[in-house]
C-alpha cells in the first residue's frame, strides 16, 4: 500500500547499509497457507502472517471493528526506519 522513509531517524540512529528494501508500492502478493509468497520480505512476513492465517481459517474483526472491511488488516513490516504497509485481504475464492 506505502512506504515511508525516516530519514532523520536513520540519520540519526542507524547504521549505514546499502540495501534495505525490495518492496514497491503496487505489489500483490497472494498467499496460499502459511507458506510465504515468493519475492515477499520475511520480516514483513513474519510480522503479517498471524492475520494471513486467521483470515484464511474465516477469522477476522481484528480488534472489535478497527477495519471498516472485517475481513481484512492493514499491517506494517517492523522496520522502523523505512515501514511497508500492506493491506491483507482475505480472498473470496482460492487463489488457485
Amino acid at each position: 500500500m506505502r512506504k515511508a522513509c525516516h530519514v532523520d531517524l536513520m540519520e540519526r540512529y542507524e547504521n549505514a547499509i546499502e540495501h534495505a528494501c525490495d518492496m514497491e508500492e503496487g505489489q500483490v502478493f497472494v498467499a496460499n497457507g502459511w507458506e510465504r509468497p515468493e519475492g515477499l520480505c520475511l520480516s514483513a512476513w513474519e510480522t503479517m502472517s498471524p492475520f494471513v492465517m486467521t483470515l484464511a481459517h474465516g477469522g477476522g474483526n481484528f480488534y472489535d471493528g478497527w477495519m471498516k472491511n472485517p475481513r481484512s488488516a492493514m499491517i506494517s513490516c517492523n522496520d522502523g526506519f523505512r515501514p511497508v504497509s500492506f493491506l491483507i485481504e482475505a480472498l473470496e475464492d482460492d487463489a488457485e
